[in-house]
């Protein structure tokens, strides 16, 4: 465990240094207000207090759990707070500024918290996403190596935020990253082990549900007979939720239909192919 300690430690630190971030425990109420201030925009909430309160931040600091920022040139450009749960640690919110996406920041962090979780013998890091942004289905699947191990329907209710306001229900997906996996180990070294779609449909991979041609979901006639099952996500659940709310209520409930039945079937999520399809397997 001391050498995959090491190891996570220095993977983070070298990722940090080549995006010229640095990812900092914050224990000071300034910096938990800066915080609340940061996911107040990305988030666009009405007030700063309304995802998570600085002093709330505080207190979790202060108890020993995940309060850390990420920087670039000495302003802060994410952050992300977690708290112990029963033999994990549960990563409840991670947050970076949108002028500084697809930057490497939220990666950083993420490989931060790995090496942290480690240093405290905790290998098993959890959290939830909302299974209609692909991307970031495709940034815990692929490029962290972690899993998709249940469908929770309305798991916060009703949200308010500018982000998720006008979404008929909170469903997410669960996510379990075992940090010392060799899936974690291989993300974390870069190997991001993309789905291979030409393997998948030759394999008799059945269409669950998909796009149709006006981006409208289309549900499909899959049998649950142990072939590889696909599962479509409109390509920018986001922009939708503003340009067309109503096609984005139906999306979501025809992808959650779509993955439980799934999963009651006894399939798994084996990854999101960069075209937005979830691929599913038999377990």
């Amino acid at each position: 465990m001391d050498e995959l300690i090491a190891e996570a430690q220095q993977v983070a630190t070298a990722a940090a240094a080549r995006l010229g971030i640095t990812v900092r425990e914050l224990r000071d109420p300034a910096a938990h207000e800066q915080v609340a201030q940061l996911f107040g925009r990305i988030w666009r909430t009405d007030s700063p207090n309304q995802l998570l309160d600085a002093r709330m931040m505080r207190a979790l600091s202060y108890a020993g759990n995940y309060v850390v920022g990420a920087f670039r040139e000495g302003v802060l450009v994410g952050a992300a707070v977690a708290f112990f749960g029963i033999d994990h640690l549960h990563s409840h919110i991670t947050g970076v500024d949108p002028d500084t996406q697809s930057r490497g920041a939220g990666h950083a962090i993420k490989l931060h918290q790995r090496a942290w979780a480690l240093d405290r013998r905790i290998e098993s890091v959890h959290w939830t996403f909302d299974p209609l942004v692909r991307r970031n289905a495709y940034f815990n699947l692929h490029k962290l190596g972690a899993r998709a191990v249940k469908y929770l329907p309305d798991f916060y209710g009703r949200m308010t935020d500018g982000i998720n306001a006008g979404d008929a229900t909170s469903d997410r997906l669960y996510i379990q990253w075992d940090v010392a996996s060799p899936e974690a180990i291989a993300a974390a070294a870069g190997d991001t082990r993309e789905i291979n779609m030409q393997a998948v449909y030759a394999a008799g991979a059945e269409v669950a549900l998909a796009r149709d041609d006006f981006g409208r979901p289309s549900p499909g006639k899959a049998v649950h007979d142990g072939r590889p099952l696909l599962v479509a996500v409109p390509l920018d659940i986001e922009a939708m939720r503003g340009t067309d709310p109503p096609l984005a209520v139906a999306w979501r409930r025809e992808v959650g239909d779509a993955l439980c039945a799934a999963f009651d079937s006894g399939y798994r999520i084996a990854g999101m192919a960069r075209d937005g399809w979830y691929v599913m397997e038999a377990e």
